[in-house]
């Protein structure tokens, strides 16, 4: 095996260099960097190069009871280490605007007693909601869960909000820990 030691690599004509022929196989050693920051990348398909570029929470601050979209007591995460990848959603009166478009999992968590349902109700004309998943509890304390993977295609029409649509139990929310709390994960492109 040859070793061949260059600062630079430019080609003789035109601005393409071709490494190797069809099926052979470049292994990079453990501990080498490829920086490919100032780069534009091409030909890596839909992946996300840099890994999850998005990533926030948000919970209810304070227990919730009677119908409607949970639209008050909620904050970013902020106790025990909690932090966000990104820009972070914004939220106003209850309704969540993504920072970018992309594939997101919104994921809904509540505790709750007494008979809770809620559901994850998403738009994409920044007007008409409908039901894209829901949780339903019906008994003492309990916990549950829902989730929807949503095609943010525009950050001004594609928006979700979280409503208590029916029962007469208890959502319970805290300001040191996420009793009921909203997951948001950017997966990847649209």
């Amino acid at each position: 095996m040859s070793t061949l030691e260059v600062n630079k690599i430019t080609p003789s004509t035109g601005t393409t260099i071709t490494l190797g022929d069809s099926g052979d196989t470049f292994t990079i050693p453990s501990g080498v960097t490829l920086d490919g920051s100032s780069a534009t990348l091409t030909g890596f398909g839909t992946a996300t190069v840099n890994g999850i570029t998005e990533a926030d929470q948000w919970r209810l601050t304070a227990n919730k009871t009677g119908t409607g979209v949970i639209d008050a007591n909620l904050e970013r995460v902020d106790t025990d280490g909690g932090g966000y990848i990104g820009t972070g959603m914004t939220e106003s009166s209850g309704i969540f605007t993504f920072p970018s478009t992309g594939i997101w999992l919104i994921t809904y968590n509540q505790l709750s007693d007494g008979l809770v349902r809620v559901n994850i109700e998403t738009t994409v004309d920044n007007s008409s909601y409908t039901s894209a998943s829901y949780v339903y509890c019906d008994s003492s304390v309990q916990s549950g869960e829902a989730k929807f993977l949503f095609d943010v295609t525009s950050t001004s029409t594609h928006k979700v909000k979280f409503d208590y649509w029916n029962g007469s139990g208890t959502l319970y929310g805290a300001t040191n820990a996420n009793f009921t709390h909203f997951t948001f994960i950017r997966l990847g492109d649209t």
